[in-house]
């Protein structure tokens, strides 16, 4: 499975490219709040596995007026070292990996 290039934007982690989108629009669950926000993330110079990236906030083109935080860069890079961290190989061929990213509104602040 690979990324479409349309909607989709590249980062860089440690040395390595990575593209990732978000749904641009909202499941039926999203959209009504009950599920969060996806992302799909993989490297982009390779055919490999993807990686699947659930995100603590709501999608922003809910219908219940959720508030949603816009995802950052930095989060999305977080999220790529903690996945790799967990055993994602995304050079190589395999299912989905799925990965939650942290709350951070629940995170002590860093001095």
């Amino acid at each position: 499975m690979t990324l479409t290039k349309k909607g989709s934007r590249l980062i860089t982690v440690d040395g390595v490219v990575f593209r990732w989108r978000g749904r641009g629009r909202p499941t039926y669950a999203q959209a009504l709040g009950e599920r969060p926000l996806s992302l799909a993330v993989e490297q982009a110079d390779c055919k490999g596995g993807v990686l699947l990236v659930s995100m603590p906030q709501d999608h922003p083109s809910n219908w219940i007026g959720c508030p949603s935080v816009p995802v950052l860069p930095s989060m999305v890079a977080a999220v790529i070292r903690k996945a790799l961290s967990e055993g994602w190989r995304p050079g190589q061929l395999a299912a989905a990996f799925r990965s939650t990213a942290p709350d951070a509104s629940q995170e002590p602040p860093t001095p």
